[in-house]
């Protein structure tokens, strides 16, 4: 299991107007994690208060929320402004395309013995270039670029 945080005190914020993100927390160091709304879901604890899955909230270019409903806030007696400890992870993480699995659609594509006679500085930069994509479509889409520009 991959953490997102652990044990880490983080303000529970209010936001009036907001709906159902009226109350949340903002989880440090997620805006780079991509996924559709509902495929993004978190389990772990606030307190002590034991959390089975709930979604991750997208705001573009920033952290994810959690939403902290009442009974989440009545359960662990806090309100805005209240610090909580959160522990979280992924329940379904982002797949990523792993070198083997390039290097396999390289053979599959007819491509691989071009790509093993670039020198090692080349093929370092390719597969660097592939696996930092933070999405699958987006490693998908080089992965095809590469095949190209290799055929």
């Amino acid at each position: 299991m991959e953490f997102l945080i652990k044990n880490q005190q983080l303000e529970l914020k209010y936001e009036k107007d907001k709906g159902a993100w009226t109350y949340h927390i903002q989880i440090p160091n997620t805006k780079d994690i991509v996924g559709k709304w509902g495929s993004l879901k978190v389990s772990g604890t606030i307190d002590e208060y034991k959390i089975e899955s709930i979604n991750l909230f997208s705001r573009k270019g920033e952290d994810k929320l959690i939403s902290i409903n009442k009974k989440i806030r009545n359960e662990i007696k806090k309100d805005k402004g209240d610090f909580v400890n959160v522990t979280l992870y992924l329940l379904n993480p982002i797949n990523k395309i792993t070198e083997k699995e390039i290097l396999q659609t390289f053979e599959e594509s007819a491509v691989l013995l071009n790509f093993q006679n670039l020198s090692e500085e080349e093929k370092d930069k390719i597969i660097k270039d592939i696996i930092s994509e933070n999405s699958e479509e987006k490693q998908i889409k080089i992965i095809l670029k590469y095949i190209n520009i290799l055929s």
